[in-house]
């Protein structure tokens, strides 16, 4: 099959021959319908601890159609549309029976480094992590339920109630996310902290009451906007220092949510969280119930984020496409489509 490999830090992927994946027991593949790039992919090919070894293939924010069961699949049908969790799991342990995949100590996650992710024609995915797209969603929109479910597993621990205040730091994809899951949960003000003009659009039509510029100060805005301080402040940007800024921003008694990924060592001053009794929460990725309910919440319209969705590629432009996002412009949501263009 096609696929976009990784060779090694500082040169671009290239688009050639991997093996065709093998279902095994309890597991399903997928040809691969859509695919996103994440900013977890961009980090995975530079120096640091989420370096992929050359010959990988990432992906694992992707829909597709059953293409092949594998023994134990009882429900599964070849043609079925869904969309998978990039983790394949025991199934029978206490995290999994709490749906808890990363917990999983047997777990293999894909396009993370240990098996092949979605960056390819076909996707091998566990079939107890699998979640079938209702008739209404889209395979466009079931590959959007990877990166929701990020932003909502972080609203969802950062215990936000109706009638809160939040500052979003940062308005790429998790941001996004975390805006539209804010006003689903009935926020009062949501504001987003955002340098681009395009995205701090786009912040705006997933639910921001207001978006204030990065490059000036950010709480006097936020203030004067309000006329209140923020409740929480979700980090969604995840480069160095930017957690000891949410902290410098955050009220006495308020709460930091860590949303972004950082793979690089980082300071923190912890008299400044004492002193103020700040609650520092990080998260990570989502539970199997968080998929379920996306899925459904997009069936009865209840959601939409196919604006996040800025730039649709196929094989032939993949390569400059994952590139140019070290250094986005207007981009936002960048989709694999491995058959355009065929």
């Amino acid at each position: 099959m096609r696929a976009a490999i990784f060779h090694e830090a500082g040169k671009p992927l290239t688009i050639g021959n991997a093996p065709d994946p093998e279902p095994g027991e309890n597991e399903l593949v997928l040809k691969v319908s859509h695919c996103g790039i994440c900013g977890s992919d961009l980090h995975s090919t530079e120096p640091g601890l989420l370096l992929l070894p050359g010959g990988s293939v990432m992906g694992h924010e992707f829909s597709g159609e059953i293409a092949a069961v594998g023994r134990n699949t009882d429900g599964w049908k070849v043609g079925q549309k869904v969309a998978a969790m990039p983790v394949i799991t025991c199934g029978i342990c206490p995290p999994c029976m709490r749906g808890e995949a990363y917990a999983c100590d047997k777990a293999t996650t894909i396009g993370l480094g240990q098996s092949s992710g979605a960056y390819a024609e076909y996707v091998k995915v566990g079939a107890r992590d699998t979640v079938l797209l209702p008739g209404s969603v889209s395979l466009l929109e079931g590959a959007l339920i990877e990166p929701l479910a990020v932003g909502y597993h972080a609203v969802e621990m950062s215990g936000l109630r109706p009638g809160g205040n939040v500052l979003i730091v940062g308005a790429g994809p998790v941001g996004l996310a975390v805006t539209l899951f804010s006003r689903f949960v009935g926020a009062r003000h949501i504001i987003v902290s955002e340098r681009s003009d395009g995205r701090a659009k786009m912040a705006a039509r997933f639910g921001a009451t207001e978006c204030v510029d990065a490059n000036a100060d950010v709480i006097a805005q936020f203030r004067k906007k309000t006329g209140t301080v923020p409740d929480i402040i979700f980090e969604c940007v995840g480069v160095p220092g930017m957690i000891s800024d949410c902290m410098k921003m955050a009220p006495r008694g308020g709460k930091v949510v860590v949303a972004g990924v950082c793979t690089k060592p980082d300071t923190i001053l912890p008299l400044m969280g004492i002193m103020k009794e700040i609650t520092l929460q990080f998260v990570l990725a989502y539970r199997k119930r968080d998929f379920d309910l996306i899925a459904g919440w997009m069936a009865a319209d209840r959601i939409d984020a196919q604006a996040m969705v800025t730039d649709t590629v196929g094989f032939a432009d993949f390569p400059q496409a994952f590139e140019a996002l070290r250094t986005p412009s207007h981009q936002c949501k960048v989709m694999l489509k491995p058959d355009l263009g065929v």
